[in-house]
């Protein structure tokens, strides 16, 4: 793989700067989260079952995950940059309408068209992987997601106090003002990175079979999906426990949330300190099991009657810092089984994640109610953290059948398996 020049600032004919690949995977994940404190809020406002109100967080993680086997391909086809900047000025377009969306059914249906900001999260990977390779990628998606986890941890919090000094409504300003400089900062200094934009969609279809017979894409792909499925089941479930079960005000809530973003920020440093010597697998087992070990603890701390908010937030501090310790290797992994198709791999991956991420969520909020207790929520961040170690010693052993899967040098593939 010929690789791109070097990244000159707010040069845009060269590779992005560190800096703007950040700035675009925090926008969408500030997104998604900044306004979860004011969910309650939202259904009194709009007159609406919490129920219906929380579908602004699984139907947009279901858009966002059919949107990415999109995206994808497009940015295979006509280049990253094009498919960014487009994506960035819908984004813009629906935020604004969710500022002064008079009903929940006018805010949901621009909530879903909001979704297009996830290029930002899909293509810093991508981009990233068309600079560098194998084991080197993981480490600089690890930075890369180390810099965005800051929007995560800050996110609910600035969100639940704008809401309770302007209400709901002022989060979105908010993301609508972020939006609009991301976008220049876009134009400014992201050059195309993509070294085969023009490959028709008819040759990208017909590699597709080649990626999709990979076992060790499989592997990489459900470990990262199932490791994000527990926080994406946290983001649906969280804010019914906080308020209602542990009675917490939409700005402690928000508060709180920044701690599993900050175990977040904390594994994926370690991610791009270790992982080229501690290796792909070596790191999405242990940040599995950090995350399984950690929910055990919360379901022992609640049923010995430990009901406080650090009894939930303190220990999915650890399921953060699994999540930091094991996606940045899980997707570098599902990217390099084959460069050629990164974008599509990006994009199928980031589906199958987000998807499943979207079930999970919706499961758990619907899953909670009057008596249940926080145990719904608790089991189903359990569960998905351990098949995310499943899938990670599904990819252990296809290591010790097929051999390894880049080259100990180069860190290039040595082939999809």
């Amino acid at each position: 793989m010929s690789a791109p020049r070097a990244p000159r600032w707010l040069d845009p004919s060269s590779p992005p700067h560190l800096f703007t690949l950040v700035a675009l995977a925090a926008l969408g994940a500030l997104n998604m989260n900044a306004f979860l404190p004011s969910l309650p809020g939202m259904a009194a406002d709009f007159a609406a079952d919490y129920a219906v109100v929380q579908l602004a967080v699984s139907a947009y993680l279901a858009m966002t995950g059919a949107l990415q086997l999109v995206i994808g391909p497009l940015s295979d086809r006509y280049g990253r940059r094009p498919v960014l900047i487009g994506c960035l000025g819908v984004f813009l377009f629906a935020t604004a309408c969710c500022v002064v969306a008079p009903t929940v059914e006018v805010f949901l249906f621009f909530r879903l068209l909001q979704s297009a900001v996830v290029s930002g999260l899909v293509l810093s990977r991508a981009i990233v992987r068309d600079m560098v390779g194998g084991a080197a990628a993981a480490s600089r998606i690890g930075y890369v997601t180390m810099g965005m986890a800051v929007a995560p941890m800050i996110g609910p919090a600035l969100g639940g106090f704008l809401d309770e000094a302007v209400g709901w409504r002022g989060v979105f300003a908010g993301l609508f003002t972020l939006g609009v400089a991301t976008l220049l900062l876009t134009l400014a200094d992201l050059g195309e990175t993509n070294p085969h934009a023009g490959q028709s969609f008819g040759e990208q279809f017909r590699a597709y079979p080649e990626l999709m017979r990979s076992r060790r894409f499989w592997g990489y792909a459900l470990t990262s999906a199932f490791a994000s499925g527990a926080f994406f089941a946290f983001l649906g479930g969280a804010p019914y426990v906080a308020s209602e079960i542990l009675g917490m005000s939409p700005s402690e809530t928000g508060a709180y949330f920044g701690i599993i973003a900050a175990g977040y920020l904390i594994g994926n440093f370690l991610s791009g300190r270790f992982t080229q010597v501690v290796g792909l697998t070596g790191m999405m087992l242990a940040g599995s099991v950090t995350a399984v070990a950690a929910m055990v603890a919360a379901t022992a701390g609640f049923h010995a009657g430990l009901v406080h908010p650090m009894t939930l937030f303190g220990t999915v501090f650890f399921v953060g810092l699994g999540n930091g310790l094991t996606m940045p290797s899980a997707m570098a992994g599902s990217l390099s089984v084959r460069p050629k198709l990164a974008g599509v791999a990006a994009g199928f991956g980031g589906a199958l994640m987000i998807g499943g991420g979207a079930a999970l969520s919706a499961w758990a909020g619907a899953l909670l109610g009057p008596g249940t207790g926080p145990y719904p929520l608790l089991y189903v961040m359990a569960g998905a953290s351990a098949l995310a170690v499943v899938s990670t010693l599904y990819v252990m052993a296809i290591d010790r059948l097929a051999g390894p899967a880049h080259d100990v040098r180069t860190a290039e593939p040595l082939g999809a398996r």
